[in-house]
């Protein structure tokens, strides 16, 4: 389990420096930075989950989403503390730690500071941020240890 817990503190620490360095000194001011063709830094303020779904809801949304995660995260760091696996340590880690870090945000600011935009031509993903990722990429490596033993189950039989 401390190898979990550490991702998560590394992954909180990440996402609240990138997200106060970027708004406090990248951002100061300005609206956009313009990186290049594909990708900019902006200022975009998220009351719900992840890529803005279910915005909009006010503080009673806000209140919602923040215990649903609250509680998801029991639910991981339960499962973390029952886990051998380091990768899944790790991936358990990485969602808490993000979804620590944008709970802070919403009680705290009100709302998720999102500044990563990726984009082709007008279509623009949604912004997002650094707990976004961690919590993508650590549900990402769930999913592939998930498919990874499936297969190994299915060639030992």
């Amino acid at each position: 389990m401390r190898l979990g817990l550490c991702v998560a503190l590394l992954a909180f620490v990440v996402d609240q420096i990138s997200k106060y360095f970027v708004r406090e000194n990248l951002l100061s001011g300005r609206g956009i930075i313009m990186v290049n063709d594909y990708f900019n830094i902006v200022t975009a303020w998220n009351t719900g989950v992840s890529f803005s779904m279910f915005n909009n809801h006010g503080l009673w949304g806000m209140i919602a989403l923040s215990l649903l995660a609250l509680i998801i995260v029991g639910y991981l760091l339960w499962w973390m503390k029952h886990e051998n696996s380091k990768l899944l340590q790790v991936a358990l880690g990485m969602i808490v730690g993000g979804a620590i870090g944008n709970v802070i945000d919403r009680v705290c600011i009100g709302a998720v500071f999102d500044f990563l935009d990726f984009h082709i031509g007008g279509h623009h993903w949604p912004a997002f941020n650094a707990a976004d990722s961690f919590i993508c990429i650590g549900a990402a490596l769930i999913i592939i240890d998930a498919l990874f033993h499936k297969f190994k189950a299915k060639e030992e039989n």
